[in-house]
């Protein structure tokens, strides 16, 4: 006698219990299925933007507004700080190296950040074409940008103010494409990365005539410290060999270096070089590396309380979003369990009631040589077989909305890999539901083992 093939007949002649069944397990594990993987991707994308950045220096405001705008660039800024008081942190013994950020325009929702080449090096970040800036105006894509828009080496653009679509457009300054990075699966690729003295650049004429209070961020040779290269006015004291600037103080009124390059030299000029620093030169916010943790025990607090600057934590900030995060996690899957239990209760009153039908059958199987355990392991059987499938169909479920949410999320905010393949969290799922299965088939199977053959077959 085959209990498998006979299993399997039982399940499809009950199409009806069968598919609720299925459905309600299939969407118990689907909805838990998806949250870990979200979750898990969440906490990945997280962890793996931080990239070693142990303090964030801004305006006064929310600590974790400052992380969001400044890390992941999902939130707007606390506003603007002045460069001058900002770049003192950078000459503190306990400081690694510091990468300012100008931001507040955007282009069709992408923000433009003015910064230095050592951001995308400190992505590990290598192009994929073109070449890095080495002027005003030349930006440097990254690859999600770039595919959205159809951006090739060469094109230009204009700016808009504002870090959503809509606003005034900057059409006094084109953007030239030089470079696109590679995909990093990082915030970087959803960025469009110029020099600092762009965005005061562009700014500039605003600031006149309009009053707005843009960031800006220019570097004079006393202050980089991350090893870039300025003009100077003697060619004594240029120790880093590049070009050198002819200065003309009467017609400079903005104070700017005007330098003259040959293509080898624009490759490998960094941000700093074209023009001074102004006098009001303001930038966004200050990412800050420590050389040891003594760093986190001091900056932090210093920065804070004897300054007018905001230093936040990155990872304690993380740490009390993801708890955030997780509270909501938490309840879902609540709810999901909830429903996976009433899809054992499910399984169980399908396997009841198709007991109640099949008494007589089962007698009869016992008459026919069938022992008591054979019809324990078909009652078994089907139970295990309900919850495994939809232990199986939940997990595929929870894949396939993965996919389809990557056409429906706006592409730029849209995760860039998620997480196919099993994870950790989602192979105790299998045994849960199994054990759901086999709970839910306990009460039938005790029945079919203390079945009386002779009262059953003389009430049929």
């Amino acid at each position: 006698m085959n209990i498998r093939r006979l299993g399997w007949r039982n399940l499809l002649s009950n199409p009806l219990n069968t598919t609720l069944s299925l459905l309600l397990m299939t969407f118990g594990v689907g909805v838990i299925s998806l949250l870990l993987l979200l979750n898990n991707q969440i906490e990945q994308q997280l962890k793996a933007n931080l990239k070693g950045i142990d303090m964030v220096v801004g305006a006064k405001g929310s600590p974790l507004q400052l992380i969001l705008s400044s890390i992941y660039h999902i939130d707007n800024p606390t506003g603007n700080i002045p460069y001058a008081e900002a770049n003192k942190i950078s000459k503190n013994s306990l400081v690694d190296f510091t990468i300012p950020l100008s931001f507040g325009d955007s282009y069709n929702g992408f923000r433009i950040v003015g910064t230095t080449s050592q951001y995308p090096e400190l992505y590990e970040i290598s192009l994929k074409e073109g070449r890095m800036w080495s002027r005003s105006l030349e930006v440097v894509l990254g690859s999600t940008v770039a595919d959205v828009h159809q951006l090739k080496i060469g094109d230009t653009f204009y700016g808009t103010h504002g870090l959503v679509e809509g606003g005034h457009v900057h059409d006094d300054y084109a953007y030239e494409v030089v470079g696109i990075l590679k995909s990093s699966y990082s915030t970087m690729d959803q960025l469009i990365l110029t020099n600092s003295h762009s965005v005061w650049k562009v700014h500039n004429h605003e600031t006149i005539d309009d009053d707005h209070d843009h960031a800006n961020c220019d570097h004079d040779h006393e202050d980089d410290h991350h090893d870039h290269a300025n003009c100077d006015h003697d060619h004594e004291d240029d120790h880093h060999d590049h070009a050198n600037c002819d200065h003309d103080h009467e017609h400079d009124h903005h104070d700017h270096a005007n330098c003259d390059h040959d293509h080898s030299e624009e490759v490998e000029l960094s941000i700093s070089e074209e023009l001074s620093i102004p006098d009001d030169a303001m930038i966004t916010a200050l990412l800050v590396k420590f050389k040891s943790p003594v760093g986190f025990i001091q900056l932090p607090r210093k920065v804070n309380e004897t300054t007018s600057l905001q230093a936040a934590v990155p990872a304690l900030e993380i740490s009390r979003l993801t708890s955030l995060l997780g509270f909501g996690v938490k309840t879902i899957n609540g709810i999901a369990y909830i429903i996976i239990l009433v899809s054992g209760l499910s399984i169980f009153i399908s396997l009841y009631n198709s007991l109640k039908k099949r008494r007589y059958e089962l007698a009869l199987m016992r008459v026919h040589g069938a022992s008591k355990w054979q019809l324990v392991k078909l009652v078994l059987q089907e139970g295990m077989t309900l919850s495994l499938l939809g232990a199986i169909f939940g997990v595929l479920i929870s894949r396939l909305t993965l996919f389809f949410m990557t056409f429906l999320m706006d592409q730029k905010y849209a995760v860039s890999s998620f997480q196919f393949n099993l994870i950790n969290e989602e192979f105790w799922l299998f045994p849960i539901a199994l054990f759901i299965g086999i709970a839910a088939s306990l009460i039938p199977t005790i029945q079919t083992y203390n079945i009386n053959i002779p009262k059953t077959l003389s009430n049929a």
